[in-house]
């Protein structure tokens, strides 16, 4: 069935209804709530890769003025759960997490190895200095390129094959590459943190980071073995995530287990080198791309093989290959996927997971073979346009990309593009033009929301829906509005908590299509209770306020739990992206600068253009700093980061930023939810980083295919 479209405050640029308490101050993020009775934890890190711990001498800093306690592995409180691994229920995840503070083992280098508890976090820190430990030291792995020969096919595989495997080989026309992308850490501004109280030894308080408040909740249940309604998890403001607090984390359970500990609240804040390797990261990939075309540029056959770096101790899974799979209309196709197991701590999604570099390696790859056909790169895309999803032989839900590439084509002026490379310059600058294409996934997930409506006319959603950044609290209000036909400015939400109804935690480009429909299920069927109070009164028209008065009520309410309907099965979610990027490049330094950007974007029906444009700035901006920046170096003698830090671990500024056109089809999908959004979080950056590097060998004549693209590759 066709799902009815709302379209009076859905839409609108509404400002976030958070943002003015975010800009002023009054907006508290974690580590900024205070308890009665605080205390301050800091992790004891190990300074080796792998090995054994031999001695663990706290006796100097338990001496050390205001420390309460210090948990390591000889006296950490029991953890029933790790027994039974809650986190291998995770789909992206396999194998054995890391158990904070259960054995000497060494796993990886700044490993957490012991908590300090003081009365202030001065105290700890310096207290924290003062244990001692010698270590057993191991022979250490921490280079994908060494170990490469070791991968391993995932305990998940998503290998994947239709038609016949190599007939890219056959093509006359035909490319086979080597891609690679390198680490690269979150880096939200807002660090880590975890607040942990045990009011009683079997209830647990915990204000938390986190994309989830009730998958925390789950976990912590689990691991404790705890009623989840005895577990409160709280996390109004999240300060930039982008994946990384979509699991628990040391800093988590250490505050916990220290709280346990000392019988107070314990705060456990990362410091910035931390934040690199104890809330994971995007993993190294490695990718032999191999497509085949015929001279006309009818594609024949692709081959797209990835190899992605995970922990020793536990398999972490990336949809790296899922773009090749569906992006375009090829019968002959196969991917495969292995991990290569290193001496690091386990990687997890960020913004756009392993889509962001699989399509590097496919967009550039496109690139590649429209230079060998002599075709223009756009014309080559919209040849091979995939009318239906071929990965599951499934129409599409929805499907604008040919508008994608035509908008883009004209805003951006394509069609004056000379093909040949070097043959564009600007006041003694090297000038590219590069294009590319994006596709993710779009789909929901079951959620649950509650509506109600108070006799003096307001509206209270609450739900336990994370917001961190997107505006995901402003489009629920929205879509409130629209459905309960009332003013925005009367709805009000409540968010965060695990307390309140049932949310899916802020990742993968659900959160408006999943928690969006219950918010707009509920209002509906709390819209249907004043029908029937109206129909018992024989009422042909009145408003809510009147109805809850006539019947002598001070409010109503309605709590709904919604799920993707069986028409979500017969057809494939997508939501498309398009990027056309200018750059420049300095012929002596080989420095480059992104001097214009025209995105266009498949996301369904918008619910709010200005969230949504938000949206696709970050996207961009994380796109210029994956493509020519970002890059966590390891020292591989050592495993060690060598720039843990926002000094050295470089990210974009605004002098890198140019302005951007953005564009949205704006057609609602009417398939997937009731709004009909589709999924805007991760889609603009997926293909980014290609249309850069294609624009870099437009500019240059040389094909930059490791990231990022640094000068000294260049010159």
């Amino acid at each position: 069935m066709n799902h009815p479209v709302i379209n009076q405050a859905v839409g609108q640029p509404l400002n976030r209804v958070e943002g003015v308490a975010k800009v002023t101050g009054q907006a508290k993020y974690t580590a900024e709530h205070d308890l009665p009775g605080m205390t301050y934890g800091v992790m004891v890190t190990s300074t080796i890769t792998k090995g054994h711990i031999t001695k663990l001498d706290t006796k100097t800093a338990e001496q050390a003025t205001g420390v309460l306690g210090i948990i390591s592995h000889l006296n950490c409180p029991e953890v029933p759960g790790y027994q039974k691994n809650p986190a291998a229920t995770l789909p992206i995840f396999a194998g054995q997490e890391f158990k904070l503070f259960q054995d000497s083992q060494i796993h990886f280098n700044m490993q957490p190895v012991a908590l300090v508890i003081a009365d202030t976090f001065e105290r700890a820190q310096h207290a924290a200095s003062l244990v001692k430990i010698a270590y057993s030291a191991e022979p250490h792995h921490t280079d994908i390129h060494e170990q490469l020969p070791n991968a391993i096919i995932p305990a998940k595989p998503s290998d994947y094959t239709r038609g016949q495997a190599d007939a890219w080989q056959q093509a006359p026309v035909k490319i086979s590459q080597q891609y690679e992308t390198s680490l690269q850490v979150h880096n939200p501004m807002e660090p880590h943190a975890t607040i942990a109280y045990w009011p009683a030894e079997d209830k647990l308080m915990l204000l938390n980071k986190s994309n989830g408040v009730k998958s925390s909740q789950q976990s912590i249940s689990q691991y404790f073995e705890l009623p989840p309604e005895n577990i409160q998890v709280i996390s109004e403001y999240v300060g930039g995530a982008f994946g990384s607090s979509s699991r628990v984390w040391p800093q988590e359970m250490a505050a916990v287990l220290g709280a346990k500990k000392v019988g107070k609240p314990v705060k456990a804040v990362l410091a910035r080198n931390q934040v690199f390797n104890m809330v994971g990261y995007r993993p190294y990939s490695l990718q032999k791309f191999s497509i085949g075309a015929q001279v006309d540029g009818t594609i024949t056959g692709i081959a797209h093989k990835a190899y992605g770096s995970t922990s020793s101790y536990e398999q972490f899974n990336e949809r790296i290959v899922e773009p090749t799979k569906s992006a375009y209309n090829c019968i002959n196709l196969s991917t495969t996927y292995k991990l290569v197991p290193l001496d690091v701590s386990t990687p997890c999604p960020a913004r756009g997971p392993g889509e962001t570099s699989g399509s590097f390696a496919l967009e550039s790859a496109m690139d590649e073979l429209a230079y060998a056909l002599k075709m223009d790169p756009l014309e080559l895309r919209l040849k091979n346009f995939a009318n239906i999803d071929l990965n599951n032989n499934k129409p599409w839900s929805s499907n604008h990309l040919k508008e994608c590439y035509q908008i883009g084509a004209e805003k951006f002026g394509w069609s004056k593009r000379n093909p040949v490379p070097r043959s564009m310059q600007r006041n003694g600058m090297l000038m590219g033009w590069g294009m590319s294409m994006g596709i993710y996934k779009a789909e929901r997930a079951p959620a649950s929301a509650s509506v109600r409506i108070q006799a003096n006319s307001q509206v209270f959603i609450r739900c336990s829906v994370a917001d961190t950044g997107p505006g995901s609290i402003t489009i629920l209000t929205q879509i409130a509005a629209d459905a309960l036909g009332v003013d925005v400015s009367h709805v009000t939400i409540e968010w965060g908590n695990a307390d309140y109804p049932m949310a899916p935690p802020q990742f993968a480009s659900h959160t408006t299509a999943s928690t969006g429909s219950a918010v707009h299920d509920a209002a509906i069927a709390l819209k249907q209770k004043f029908t029937t109070l109206a129909n018992t009164d024989n009422v042909s028209s009145s408003n809510y306020t009147d109805l809850l008065r006539q019947h002598q009520l001070t409010e109503l309410e309605a709590t709904v739990q919604s799920k993707p309907g069986f028409e979500t099965q017969q057809h494939s979610g997508k939501s498309f992206s398009v990027n056309f990027i200018e750059i420049q490049v300095h012929p002596t330094t080989g420095m480059v600068k992104v001097n214009r950007i025209v995105s266009v974007i498949d996301a369904g029906k918008i619910m709010n253009h200005k969230t949504a444009r938000s949206q696709v700035l970050g996207s961009a901006v994380w796109g210029i700093g994956i493509a020519l920046m970002e890059q966590g170096v390891v020292d591989h003698r050592y495993g060690r980061y060598v720039n843990n830090n926002l000094a050295e671990y470089h990210v974009p500024v605004n002098a890198d930023i140019p302005q951007m056109g953005i564009h949205f089809i704006d057609k609602a999908d009417n398939y997937l939810d009731p709004m009909g959004a589709k999924g805007l979080g991760e889609v603009g950056l997926i293909g980014f980083t290609a249309a850069i590097a294609n624009a870099v060998y437009h500019a240059t004549g040389k094909r930059i295919r490791q990231l990022p693209i640094t000068p000294d590759k260049l010159l």
